[in-house]
């Protein structure tokens, strides 16, 4: 019994013994979790999406790598009714920058935006089934693009800039089928959306850009799963926007089209921002029609005219001579942009890429706003 209470007592003054000598003021050094992304330079694009591991476990579920965070513009171009699922990096200690409320914000070099392309209920079993996922990765000499189709086991992705088409059905949320042949475009056509040209040195230069994250689409609250916050307050708290900015103003973010509380004014604006300003602005693809469709450019003075109410129509062929007008208000068989809208014909139809078939909420749309408008002075 002596024995094994000196056992007992020896293990306990070694103990205090340790306590004693041991520096509580210095905490275990635990290492900070590194992202397991992967964006080399100098050998971007990879030959397969899971290259990059931005994406946990099955690429499948897009479930997003460390320092991989989602995102989601107010309102979303229309592409044959796909759901979209978008997501920035960025690498360590570099950040965007603010260049306006209303322009892309500048991504530093070894950015890389995400976007999925997928339909849900697709027939005849009601799967899920994703199309595409397009990559923009910003270099030392500019944006470049990356488009992966995925397989039909839907395990991998490859590199394919070649463009092709995929047929697909699928069952919407009123329990219609539809169908399409979806169109993933070529590096050509990519390039038709995503192209601005500038003057340097008084000569034109075509650059590539982004077209949906500028502060005015990403000013809103946003559910990341565990919290919901302000999409730039996120990019700020991740390390990935400056914070020396105001953020846009009410008046000057756009809204969810489809948000019927929000005025019809606002949501048009709000759409054919996201759908037609990309190329409808000055150094942009359509820059030669007198349209203006950015969201800072339909709210002024001439934002009317900017939308082409009472504009005349210019130079364009085999079209319906009763389509004199871009917007003849109150009568949407008399305005050109309602009839290239609802026109699935290539010759015809708008916008040029994107869409194959018509966008029945969108049209809808902007056949209410044209019933609404006041005649031509």
């Amino acid at each position: 019994m002596l024995k094994k209470i000196t056992s007992i007592l020896r293990i306990s003054l070694i103990i205090l013994f340790y306590s004693c000598n041991n520096d509580d003021s210095k905490e275990a050094y635990v290492p900070l979790p590194t992202s397991p992304v992967i964006v080399d330079l100098t050998q971007v694009p990879y030959p397969k999406l899971s290259d990059y591991n931005f994406f946990e476990g099955d690429i499948k579920n897009q479930k997003p790598s460390l320092n991989v965070i989602p995102y989601e513009p107010a309102s979303s171009l229309f592409t044959d009714y796909a759901h979209k699922k978008r997501f920035v990096w960025m690498p360590i200690g570099v950040k965007a920058t603010f260049n306006g409320d209303a322009n892309v914000l500048e991504l530093p070099v070894g950015a890389a935006l995400i976007k999925t392309f997928y339909y849900d209920n697709v027939q005849p079993n009601a799967t899920t089934k994703i199309i595409e996922t397009r990559i923009m990765i910003r270099k030392q000499t500019g944006w470049i693009f990356a488009d992966y189709v995925w397989n039909e086991a839907q395990t991998e992705a490859y590199l394919d800039l070649n463009g092709s088409t995929v047929t697909i059905s699928w069952k919407d949320d009123n329990n219609v089928i539809k169908s399409t042949n979806y169109r993933i475009p070529s590096e050509v056509q990519c390039i038709i959306c995503h192209k601005k040209t500038e003057t340097v040195n008084g000569n034109p230069q075509t650059i590539h850009i982004p077209i949906g994250i500028k502060p005015q689409n990403l000013n809103f609250n946003y559910s990341y799963g565990t919290t919901t916050q302000n999409q730039l307050t996120k990019w700020i708290e991740q390390g990935y926007l400056e914070n020396n900015f105001s953020f846009p103003t009410e008046n000057n973010t756009t809204i969810n089209y489809s948000d019927t509380s929000q005025s019809l004014e606002k949501r048009v604006r709000s759409y054919v921002d996201i759908n037609c300003a990309h190329c409808h602005q000055n150094g942009k693809h359509c820059d030669y029609r007198p349209m203006r469709f950015a969201f800072n450019e339909t709210g002024s003075a001439n934002g009317l005219t900017n939308l082409g109410v009472c504009v005349d129509t210019q130079d364009m062929q085999n079209f319906p001579p009763a389509l004199s007008k871009i917007i003849t208000p109150g009568n949407i068989n008399r305005s050109m942009l309602y009839y290239r809208l609802n026109t699935t014909n290539e010759t015809f139809r708008m916008p040029l890429h994107g869409r194959t078939i018509i966008h029945e909420e969108g049209i809808n749309l902007i056949g209410q706003w044209i019933n609404s408008l006041q005649p031509c002075q």
